[in-house]
């Protein structure tokens, strides 16, 4: 299930962003719930909600990142899957990679694949990362009395963010939700030892015995 989860997500996230950036002009707007929720199009050479780290250095550097970050993700998927960890942390850790290979594959193959459209420069390892998701929940002005941004307007919410970044955050999310649940504190762990051990001493051996230990009253 996490792998057909991964892949189910990472489809639906390049089908959204593949066609808003052929159907739609950058900054250019559709609502979807009135004023509450739009599509909303544009472009971002950072990381999730449109941080960005300066520069061609910087997006090599972000990129690689990302790359890093997938490599040991696939690795420890694996390894949970095999230990059988809690569906729970797989389904996390899925929603998070698909994420990651998500913006990945827009900021190593966009630069390529859309040279030339809608002005977009770029090169390997040089796309930008497409964004789409507005949410601009509430629209306003701070009170005068507040501090520091007393008068000043706001929205909120106000990043603009694709479905990769939905997935990472999901996944972020259950995460420290279950955490106590996923890496149970070592405490437990040690408690959890000596009744395995007796467990196993008192089960029956492949003829039918117990293999419990006789009490000499030593």
């Amino acid at each position: 299930m996490p792998l057909a989860l991964l892949l189910l997500c990472l489809i639906l996230d390049q089908w959204i962003k593949i066609y808003v950036k052929t159907h739609f002009i950058p900054h250019q707007q559709k609502p979807l719930l009135g004023k509450w929720f739009e599509l909303y199009f544009i472009e971002n050479n950072g990381m999730a909600f449109g941080i960005e780290l300066g520069g061609s250095l910087g997006k090599f550097l972000l990129t690689g990142f990302r790359l890093a970050v997938s490599g040991f993700g696939a690795w420890y998927l694996w390894q949970s899957m095999k230990k059988q960890a809690p569906m729970g942390l797989l389904i996390s850790i899925a929603l998070i990679m698909a994420g990651a290979i998500g913006n990945i594959i827009d900021s190593v193959f966009y630069g390529v694949l859309f040279a030339g459209k809608n002005d977009y420069m770029g090169g390997w390892f040089q796309g930008q990362v497409v964004d789409m998701f507005h949410a601009p929940i509430y629209h306003g002005f701070f009170p005068n009395w507040f501090p520091v941004w007393g008068g000043q307007e706001f929205t909120f919410f106000s990043p603009i963010w694709n479905f990769a970044d939905a997935c990472i955050t999901v996944g972020v999310a259950i995460i420290i939700v279950g955490q106590h649940r996923f890496f149970p504190p070592r405490k437990e762990l040690q408690a959890a030892e000596p009744d395995a051990a007796e467990a196993l001493q008192n089960s029956p051996d492949t003829n039918g015995n117990s293999t419990e230990q006789p009490n000499t009253g030593e």
